[in-house]
């Protein structure tokens, strides 16, 4: 997933996938659903992650499992 919102940096994270501008990997967001919290916990606890960001990742991530359905 190519996008202004995940950033991959070998200087950031060692080159997790991370939301831009932050050092919250994406993965933390889908552990935190997963485990049935809600965006809103997620945001309390990584404040630097604004709620755009998740809801556009998000939205992303909808629209490539859309691709790989079609």
């Amino acid at each position: 997933m190519k996008s202004s919102v995940v950033s991959i940096s070998e200087e950031v994270m060692g080159g997790t996938p991370v939301f831009a501008g932050t050092r919250v990997p994406i993965q933390t967001l889908v552990d935190f659903l997963t485990a049935g919290d809600s965006i809103d916990d997620f945001i309390d606890g990584f404040p630097t992650v604004s709620r755009e960001q998740v809801v556009d990742y998000l939205k992303q991530a909808e629209a490539e499992m859309e691709k790989l359905a079609a």
